[in-house]
């Protein structure tokens, strides 16, 4: 399974991006998703997660009114939209996927990693 995050980039605060995962190797349809993100010296946080095969779907208090997680079966391409970006939550933020169909927050739940997409919001 590989997964390649994408649409990360430098936003003012206010702002919105919206990040791509493409899964190959895998039909991302029966399966969780989930995205994390980590700051500089910080360690890896949970920010929003799918179950598989399911609209079931869990947010960090940070994130939560702001960011949707979705799934675009025809494409196997997970996103995560984000609203109202504050500068703190930039990150290098990573899409992963665990073994099951489950919603889990911990990422030792998580097998598969994407390679991360930066995201930086200024003041």
């Amino acid at each position: 399974v590989q997964l390649q995050a994408s649409g990360g980039g430098l936003v003012q605060a206010g702002g919105s991006l919206r990040l791509s995962c493409a899964a190959s190797g895998r039909t991302i349809s029966s399966y969780g998703m989930g995205w994390f993100r980590q700051a500089p010296g910080m360690e890896r946080e949970f920010v929003a997660a799918l179950k598989g095969g399911a609209r079931s779907t869990a947010y960090s208090d940070s994130v939560l009114g702001r960011f949707t997680i979705s799934r675009d079966n025809a494409r196997n391409t997970v996103y995560l939209q984000m609203n109202s970006l504050k500068p703190e939550d930039s990150a290098v933020y990573y899409c992963a996927a665990p073994v099951g169909s489950y919603v889990t927050r911990n990422p030792s739940d998580y097998e598969y990693w994407g390679r991360g997409t930066l995201v930086t919001v200024s003041s």
